[in-house]
């Protein structure tokens, strides 16, 4: 009897964690990590944005068959990410600013010519006001992330901050 008992409990544990680890960003989580980045460049943080959000998880369930990134013509500035499963929209957020290290903001270009940090000056762009952000789970197994911002930012001759 004992035994079952304490197998039961760790199986309820075992559950729980499980789902912890698997649990989807909340949208402060998401704000705190973007609006950490935004800090570090002066831009005024960011808030949630339900629309947005919406918005984004349409985007996001619609792409969600083939996984594929396509960032076709939004009304909004977006990012988008395609992640391991078990990686949330922050660590997609983490990812998008270390592109930080790939712009020159003398010069307003990603070093080296090319995209290699658009996705950075989305995140910090001070042109943005709200951010809504959703996932959706692949047929590959990967998550495909988008985050949508009103305004947009990341404006071609314009510098993020």
């Amino acid at each position: 009897m004992l035994f079952a008992k304490l197998f039961l409990a760790m199986c309820f544990m075992t559950l729980n964690l499980s789902l912890l680890s698997r649990a989807t960003d909340s949208p402060n989580d998401i704000l705190k990590a973007h609006n950490k980045y935004r800090a570090e460049v002066g831009a005024p943080p960011l808030d949630w944005d339900d629309s947005l959000a919406t918005y984004a998880q349409e985007y996001a369930d619609k792409t969600k068959v083939n996984c594929e990134m396509n960032d076709s013509i939004q009304p909004y500035g977006v990012n988008l990410a395609s992640l391991s499963g078990k990686m949330s929209i922050t660590d997609a957020v983490k990812y998008w600013a270390a592109e930080k290290y790939d712009y020159d903001h003398a010069s307003n270009t990603c070093k080296g010519g090319g995209f290699a940090c658009i996705h950075y000056a989305q995140v910090v762009s001070k042109a943005s006001f709200s951010v809504g952000c959703a996932e959706a789970k692949c047929a590959n197994g990967r998550k495909y992330v988008v985050c949508n911002y009103n305004p947009p930012g990341n404006i071609e001759g314009q510098k993020p901050y």
